[in-house]
């Protein structure tokens, strides 16, 4: 891990945490420092990390060696278990050695497993306040060295069955409905880690009258949130139908209000090609992601890349993970 590396990554932390804390981000001038990298990580893998040791020190050194400083690690039930509820020393133990790998390390919440895409139902929304009460909870029993430092959660009512265009505009304010209430449960804990969701880049298309106010959905979500990891899954970095042209509203607007924005990248495989960088090679994705990263710069709003996912990412760059069945799910 390099000094330059590392300061990047605490230097994110500390920019999410402020505007978590109702802060605006200062801006700060292009150096030479690499932009802040992350990854999702989801219900198998994360479970066999904070289970297993071994295989807990293995991913600090292969999260080291590709610069990747905060991990997005699921933190709720899986496969008849919640080990955040019943064996909350696993994370305290995990998160303890993350962070002394210099390594951040996010509360990952929603999964296929759950079907947490019902969430936004009115009423199933209770479940997603309670799954990031027991992250507000586990942290507030933690050590300061074993808590949590943000909370990502992914729930795409998209998914559901019953998205159409005659149930979008009711399912998308559930979204809303469900954030602000999960948000407001942070509030009422008095803590300050930054929570904020996955949200398409496409979002910033759909208009939405809610509580009053007419608004593209994405600016709604960066009005309740403290950061969007933005899914702009492409694979080039510039031009139409790109990166940066994906992402292009949805800094502007946090630029103007002093949010964060990370910009989510895919690696597995997918149709059409343009989703994802499987079938490219490493030092192809370099080259865009470094296009990107020079040209935000000098955005405020830009808080680095996050990688989806760790497994498809580790496959992409030919290190699979040791000791997890090819069967297993992501």
């Amino acid at each position: 891990m390099t000094r330059s590396g590392a300061a990047g990554w605490v230097l994110a932390g500390l920019l999410l945490a402020a505007a978590a804390r109702g802060q605006t981000p200062p801006h700060t001038p292009a150096t030479a420092m690499p932009a802040p990298r992350a990854v999702w990580n989801w219900e198998a893998p994360s479970y066999a990390m904070v289970e297993s040791p071994q295989m807990a020190d293995e991913s600090f050194a292969f999260l080291q060696r590709k610069r990747i400083g905060i991990v997005y690690l699921y933190a709720d039930a899986f496969d008849r278990r919640n080990l955040i509820r019943q064996q909350p020393q696993r994370y305290r133990e995990f998160i303890r050695a993350a962070h002394a790998h210099g390594i951040q390390v996010y509360a990952l919440l929603g999964s296929w497993y759950l079907h947490s895409e019902r969430y936004v139902l009115p009423r199933h929304q209770r479940k997603a306040v309670a799954m990031l009460q027991r992250v507000l909870d586990y942290n507030a029993a933690a050590a300061p060295d074993a808590r949590f430092d943000g909370v990502n959660y992914d729930i795409e009512p998209h998914l559901l069955d019953a998205w159409e265009d005659a149930t979008r505009p009711r399912l998308l304010r559930g979204f809303l409905d469900m954030s602000a209430a999960m948000m407001e449960a942070k509030r009422r804990s008095g803590q300050t880690l930054p929570v904020g969701p996955a949200m398409p880049f496409w979002w910033d298309g759909i208009e939405l009258e809610w509580h009053g106010t007419r608004k593209p959905v994405s600016e709604h979500v960066i009005d309740l949130t403290d950061y969007v990891a933005l899914m702009d899954y492409r694979n080039h970095a510039d031009g139409r139908d790109s990166i940066l042209s994906h992402a292009e509203d949805e800094l502007a607007y946090a630029d103007k209000v002093g949010k964060r924005v990370v910009i989510g990248l895919e690696f597995n495989p997918g149709e059409p090609a343009k989703l994802s960088f499987h079938g490219m090679d490493e030092a192809a994705f370099e080259r865009e992601a470094g296009k990107v990263e020079v040209a935000l710069s000098r955005r405020p709003a830009f808080a680095g890349f996050v990688f989806h996912h760790y497994v498809g990412y580790r496959r992409f760059v030919g290190q699979p993970v040791p000791g997890l069945a090819a069967g297993n799910p992501p």
